[in-house]
Parts: C-alpha cells; structure tokens; sequence
C-alpha cells in the first residue's frame, strides 16, 4: 500500500465533559489534506518514540471490598464490570495491593504476616487474613474475572518485632535482614500458590514516612539479602527500588541506591507516590539519569492529611476535579512514567472505613477521595471524575502502546499521542478552559480539526 496518507481517514471520538458526556461515543471525524492555519494545532511525530506504555489503575485494599460487600450480587459485579473490562469499562491494566497493613486495610486491626515476637524462621507465616471475603486476595482474584492486569506490591512495615523500637517504631533491626527478604519471598510465594502472581515486589511504601529506613540500607537489603534470594528462587518477580512520597524525594534518594552497581542490577523500575502535586521536572531528570528503569507513578489521592484543602468536602462529586487529575497524569506522562495508579479504588460516601494504628502512622480520622463511590445506606453508586479522566487513558492506551512526540500549544488545551503495536493511533486531548474550544490535530501531513467542550477530556483513535 506505500506510505501515501489517507485523504479522509476516518478517526473515532470519545468525549466526557462536565456538560454531560462520559466516555460518550461521538460522530467519526475525517482527516483533510487541507491546512487549517486559523486553528491553534499539535502535531503528532511518530518517529519521536518515548516510553512504551504499562498500564493505569488503582489500588486493591480491604476498605474498597467492605464497602463492595454491601451492594447486592449483581451490583458488586456492575461495579467491577466498569472498572476492569476493557470493552465495557475503564478496563484497568496496572494495579498496586499491599503487602499486609495500611491505612486502608480496614476489614480488622493491624496485622502482618506473622505477627509472632521473635519469629525469625517464619513458621507462623499466614496469608489467611487476606483470602477471606474482604481480603486482598479475594479482591484481585474477583477482578481478574473481568480484565487482565500486573500488580505491583509496596511494605509499609514489616512485623514490629523485626523493628527498633526507639522513639517508636522505626528501623529495620539489621539482624533481621534475612528473615525480612524470606519474608518477601513467603509472600510472593503463598500469593502465587493460590493464583496470583506478583509482578513488582516494591521494598518499601514511603520510607522514611513509615518504616524508617535510610536508602544506604535499602541498597543493603536489595544487593546482598532480597536480591539474591529472590534471584535463588526462580520466581519472575521483579523488583522495584521502594516508592518515595513525592516526585523531589525520588529524584534526591534514588539515586544513593541506583549508584551501587551491586543493588542496581536486581532494580527492574521506580516507583514514586505523586503527593506533591508538583515537580515534574526531577522525574523527567530522574528518567535522565536511569533512562533504562521505567518509571511508575503508584499512588496519590485526596486526603486531608496529605494536602486536600479543608474546605473542600470529600469525597468530590464536582467534575472541576477530574479536569486536576487529568492534569496530574498528563505531568506524569510528560516527564515519562510508563504507569500511573490512584490510590483507593473504592470507598464509602464518608470516605471510608479507614484503618487506625497511630504507631503505624495510620491516623482517625483519615477521609479520602475515591476513583468510585458507594452509598453504603442507600446503595448509589457514583463513578467520580477521577474515574473517567482515569478510564480515558486505560481503555484506549493500552499496554503495549508506545508515547510519540507531539509539538504545538494553545491555552489550556493539552495533548498526548501513542501509537498501538499494530500502528494504531490514540490522542488523548484535555480542555481545562470553561468554553469549547476547536483545535487542529496534525499527523502524517493530513488535519484534523476537533472541537473540544469545556472542561473536557477527548479521545481520538484511527
């Protein structure tokens, strides 16, 4: 067939605005040769390739399947139909759970694996807690009946006994090194023997925040204890260095890691939490400096305790708030994260249940703004702006997908570009402004001219 471009090249539309649509189809637009300089226009360049795409999601905690619990069968099914079918839903592809305690692991008190003082050999190890009908388990394995998607694995702590108790709970006692990395690996273990594999084991969720480990002995514990055992193993587990809390902190620590060429070598990616709301540009540096580790943003929120103005009630059923996540995860793509993961997938209209363990820095109260909402008095469910700003991106850039260069501005409209491994094309186009706005879209030296409602996020593939 040659290169030639297509004269008319038809290009499907999918709109949600704060006027009403929500991933609606709309009528097909057509390429045109014909050049439409009036427009403020992007151009897509598809031999400036970027990161190959992983996935967008949220997270499987204990709170989310409480609240799912209390809708009727068929409900709890509709809900986890939107969320992870990729033809009826969002059809989310990277998903984070949790290695034990949280503040969201709220179906019971805090708890690790093996909460037995002194422990060492693991021999009262259990994931019990996790396969009952709100355990973490339960939830991923209920998921996966409806999409395909990896799973990454952060620790806020491990058991307390493993821990120095100075000034409260802290560090890791360095004579538990060993028994910490088979406490990994037992779990790893035990998930996969009941049919969920662990893509990204991630050291530690926010350290410095939770367990109170320095990244010189993170570099430790990865070069020559976790490492090396799950290297033994044979499992395909990869590993993730540990997810700082915000975009600076991983910029400034990771690197006290990534520059010992022993720890190095067993680190397969970056994770790193988007708390900040800011400082884009130390990822896009950080991506500069290990430009082979795929980095993935893997958690952030609404939460009063980690900067949601007061003033503003959570949960949000404004739509203006999915038009500043848009925002967060345009920044994230940007700057080259090749995932990107809300935190609570599913709460209740109090923003909860939440767990509480002051020690464990998990605090009451602890309200937070979820990607869906379930009325737990009187059933509704509300799918948030989050939740269709998110399903923009992981229904139509899927994994496999590869960001390609786009050059062009024009005031408070963005645009990102993938092409599919077939040589398919996806734009995602957002509109922060108030008012409709038309753009022109330039590929393969054709236009395509598209009108953007107000406060909106578009989807174009041809």
């Amino acid at each position: 067939m040659g290169t030639t471009p297509v004269s008319g090249q038809e290009v499907k539309v999918y709109v949600s605005s704060k006027a009403g649509d929500r991933l609606t189809s709309k009528k097909p637009l057509h390429f045109s040769e014909e050049a439409k300089p009036s427009l403020p226009s992007f151009e897509i360049d598809d031999s400036e390739r970027r990161q190959t795409m992983v996935g967008f999601g949220a997270s499987f905690l204990e709170a989310g399947l409480v609240v799912l619990n209390t809708l009727p069968a068929s409900e709890q099914d509709r809900v986890l139909r939107a969320l992870f079918d990729p033809v009826a839903g969002a059809g989310f592809s990277a998903m984070k759970t949790t290695i034990a305690g949280t503040d969201f692991m709220s179906a019971g008190p805090w708890y690790t694996y093996d909460d037995s003082p002194g422990d060492a050999e693991l021999k009262h190890f259990s994931i019990s807690r996790d396969l009952g009908p709100n355990g973490s388990l339960t939830f991923i394995k209920r998921a996966r009946k409806y999409g395909n998607f990896v799973l990454q694995a952060p620790m806020d702590y491990p058991p307390d006994w493993m821990l120095d108790d100075v000034k409260g709970k802290q560090d890791v006692n360095p004579k538990y090194y060993d028994a910490l990395a088979r406490y990994y690996l037992k779990y790893l273990v035990e998930y996969q023997k009941h049919g969920v594999f662990i893509d990204y084991l991630s050291l530690f969720n926010e350290p410095g925040v939770y367990t109170k480990i320095p990244y010189n002995e993170i570099a430790d514990l990865l070069k020559n204890h976790v490492g090396p055992l799950l290297e033994k193993s044979g499992l395909k587990t990869r590993i993730m260095l540990s997810e700082a809390p915000q975009r600076a902190e991983a910029f400034k620590n990771y690197p006290a890691v990534l520059q010992n060429p022993g720890a190095r070598k067993y680190v397969a990616a970056l994770a790193y939490h988007g708390y900040d709301m800011k400082d884009f540009d130390k990822i896009a540096a950080l991506h500069k400096m290990y430009p082979d580790l795929p980095l993935w943003q893997t958690e952030v929120c609404w939460c009063y305790i980690c900067g949601a103005p007061a003033s503003i009630p959570l949960p949000r059923y404004d739509w203006e708030d999915g038009d500043h996540w848009g925002r967060q995860i345009f920044g994230d793509l940007e700057s080259s994260a090749s995932a990107w993961i809300y935190w609570n997938m599913i709460l209740d209209e109090k923003g909860g249940p939440w767990m509480v363990s002051p020690i464990h820095e998990d605090p009451d109260p602890n309200v937070q703004h979820p990607v869906v909402v379930i009325n737990r008095e009187t059933k509704k469910v509300t799918y948030t702006a989050v939740y269709y700003y998110l399903a923009h991106f992981s229904k139509f850039v899927r994994p496999g997908d590869v960001r390609v260069g786009v050059s062009g501005t024009a005031e408070g409209i963005r645009c990102l570009a993938f092409v599919t491994p077939k040589g398919g094309h996806v734009a995602e186009i957002t509109n922060s402004l108030p008012e409709d706005k038309e753009v022109g879209l330039r590929s393969a030296h054709r236009t395509l001219a598209v009108t953007l409602p107000g406060l909106s996020i578009t989807t174009l593939l041809w």
